[in-house]
């Protein structure tokens, strides 16, 4: 099994305690998490290493970025193996409407879209929006 250190070394990412303490943090969460839940968790963490720490994540693959319809950008792990690739690694998303929650449906995938001529994909984003198995007590 790779390790944390393994996986930062891979992507040439300089390994540091603070890129170590906060994938850790995501480790740990089953659902996507916003910048301020990061802050809030490392309090005593200067505001820049933390945001550059996950736009580095991010760039590298190892998080990817969720825009739920809320406003506020959320961050979730990537499947192993995820290159963020329009075309291959694009997944649903659900968001609960009663706990505002959001989590990743990586086995939905999204099917490629054919745009028109001339027009270029950049992003795609699919979010279902309702009530979670624990809201709902189902």
């Amino acid at each position: 099994m790779e390790t944390i250190e393994q996986l930062l070394e891979s992507k040439d990412i300089r390994i540091t305690a603070m890129r170590l303490l906060i994938y850790k943090f995501l480790t740990e969460k089953q659902v996507a998490v916003t910048l301020s839940d990061i802050e809030n968790a490392f309090e005593k963490a200067d505001r820049t290493t933390l945001y550059r720490t996950i736009k580095t994540f991010e760039e590298n693959d190892i998080v990817h970025q969720i825009d739920d319809g809320t406003g506020i950008t959320k961050y979730a792990f990537c499947e192993k193996g995820c290159s963020c690739d329009i075309k291959n690694d694009l997944h649903l998303h659900f968001h609960c409407n009663n706990c505002n929650e959001t989590i990743c449906l990586t086995e939905h995938k999204i099917p490629q879209i054919k745009v028109p001529e001339g027009f270029v994909s950049e992003n795609v984003n699919l979010v279902v929006k309702g009530i979670c198995d624990k809201c709902s007590g189902k």
